[in-house]
């Protein structure tokens, strides 16, 4: 079995999550539909967690409200503070458990029904978190790892409260 370099695996991760987030879900709950991932989060809230003024959520694909992103104003910095949150299926999520070369998976308790950090080298951390019906994968940038992961964990967790 030829072995898939950890570039390839994580282009490989995110195309995957990025087509199973477009296939709508098939289970008793899919007659609720998914909500506008840029509703989840205010521009004031991210603002906060991540120490920098944001602006309000923008969906960087303009065809689907699944995606949403909040940076600075300005040109995007590709290493700069921001925050990404993808809607999920069911099945993204449960895909996104699955051990792929060159990227790390670890539970998080406390928050939602089920969580779980996945990372991948220098691409840094994201968060996906499963509440009720609601599949949610949160990710900041441009800080070190283990920040990221402390403010992933903030976000995830003000978004419950906030439901």
């Amino acid at each position: 079995m030829p072995i898939i370099p950890a570039s390839c695996a994580l282009a490989l991760q995110t195309a995957l999550t990025i087509c199973l987030c477009s296939v709508p879900p098939h289970t008793a709950d899919a007659a609720t539909p998914l909500r506008d991932a840029c509703s989840l989060f205010t521009a004031s809230q991210v603002s906060r967690v991540l120490g920098v003024t944001v602006t309000d959520g923008q969906h960087p694909i303009s065809s689907t409200l699944l995606l949403c992103g909040w940076a600075p104003a300005g040109a995007p910095q590709p290493d700069g503070k921001k925050l990404s949150v993808n809607l999920m299926t069911e099945r993204a999520f449960e895909v996104g458990k699955a051990s792929v070369h060159g990227t790390g998976k670890a539970p998080v308790s406390g928050v939602g029904d089920d969580a779980y950090y996945v990372s991948a080298g220098d691409r840094g951390t994201a968060l996906a978190v499963k509440n009720g019906s609601t599949y949610v994968q949160i990710r900041v940038s441009g800080f070190p790892a283990e920040k990221q992961k402390e403010l992933e964990k903030a976000l995830a967790l003000q978004m419950l409260t906030k439901r």
